[in-house]
């Protein structure tokens, strides 16, 4: 029997436009979550409580137990030798640590703003390492998404970041967080996609828990026994917590099915989020441009992951092999194989 390849090439084509609008659709609801933890974190700093690790510390006890008991019931090997690891922890909880400590300089917006710089080093680190090839309307959709910011850092200047006490010393903590962070979502990426998630979750908790627990011996335990417990602290780092757990459990489902750089730019418009919070909560005046802004980087995002190659990652298979049946598709319609880095 001959198969009709054109009805083949149809049904993929329909099913991959679905596929499309469900990623930018999860991707979202990443950044919604990732806005709450950026409003958590903001509200907890100005409460008075300096303790970016003590912050995180507890996401990634809460990840250990979740993610942690799911392996052990599972009762399976390492996928991925253990001493990448405490690295990829050590990565993490610094990037965090850089991130949740730029509230104590900078307004919310202006925070959530710097970190579109993470999409540049993704670009950079998947290029050279997982071999992800973009195509020329890619790039102008990661762009055009970069630039919405843009327009968010004019409508900051404008009507003002939300009274920043040192936001140099608030930005040059943002830029730095983005690289560490563009440093962990690749490595994420490339364990999510070839090994397992359960697995690199729950390493992740145990060993950014052992970090951050060591570091605020040291760096924050001074400043956590000076802290005077209230109810609105202690529901703030409820708040933040949850969150937290949430997001880490979206972010290698989005990483699986869309890749490092795809997750970034939708996570952009947790600027979006934020003036959201800013209209009900702080009673903040929001400038039009922030709409506009908005609008930009949609735009941005529906050319980015409707282009090129690569919007779409390979499917692997439970041993970490690519599916062969998605392959044998894709030669049918003339796409190339996509290249990746194996250690």
């Amino acid at each position: 029997m001959t198969m009709n390849w054109s009805t083949v090439n149809t049904w993929w084509r329909n099913l991959a436009t679905f596929r499309t609008l469900y990623l930018l659709c999860l991707g979202q609801l990443a950044s919604f979550v990732l806005a709450l933890c950026s409003f958590f974190s903001s509200l907890i700093a100005e409460l008075g409580v300096d303790a970016p690790l003590a912050q995180s510390l507890f996401v990634y006890l809460a990840l250990a137990l979740i993610y942690g008991g799911l392996l052990l019931y599972r009762r399976q090997q390492l996928r991925v030798s253990w001493y990448w690891y405490p690295l990829l922890g050590f990565v993490d909880v610094h990037g965090n640590y850089l991130f949740n400590q730029a509230f104590q300089f900078s307004s919310i917006t202006s925070v959530t703003l710097l970190d579109c710089c993470t999409i540049a080093w993704v670009i950079i680190l998947t290029r050279i390492f997982i071999g992800t090839r973009y195509s020329l309307w890619q790039l102008l959709g990661a762009a055009a998404c970069v630039a919405g910011l843009g327009l968010v850092f004019l409508s900051d200047a404008g009507v003002g970041g939300g009274g920043s006490s040192r936001p140099l010393v608030g930005d040059l903590l943002v830029i730095g967080a983005t690289v560490l962070l563009a440093m962990s979502n690749v490595g994420l990426e490339f364990c999510v996609k070839k090994k397992d998630r359960v697995e690199v979750m729950s390493m992740l908790g145990v060993f950014g828990f052992i970090v951050s627990l060591c570091e605020i011996c040291i760096l924050e335990r001074k400043d956590l026994e000076s802290v005077k417990w209230s109810e609105d602290i202690i529901l703030a780092f409820v708040g933040y917590i949850f969150a937290g757990v949430l997001f880490y459990t979206l972010i290698p489902l989005v990483l699986k099915l869309s890749g490092a750089t795809l997750f970034n730019l939708s996570v952009l418009t947790s600027d979006m989020w934020v003036v959201v919070f800013r209209i009900f909560l702080y009673h903040q005046q929001v400038d039009w441009l922030y709409y506009l802004a908005f609008a930009v980087i949609v735009m941005g995002l529906i050319v980015y992951s409707t282009t090129g190659n690569d919007p779409v990652s390979v499917p692997y298979t439970e041993d970490g092999n690519p599916d062969d049946q998605y392959l044998l598709v894709n030669e049918e319609n003339g796409e190339p194989r996509n290249s990746s880095f194996t250690p």
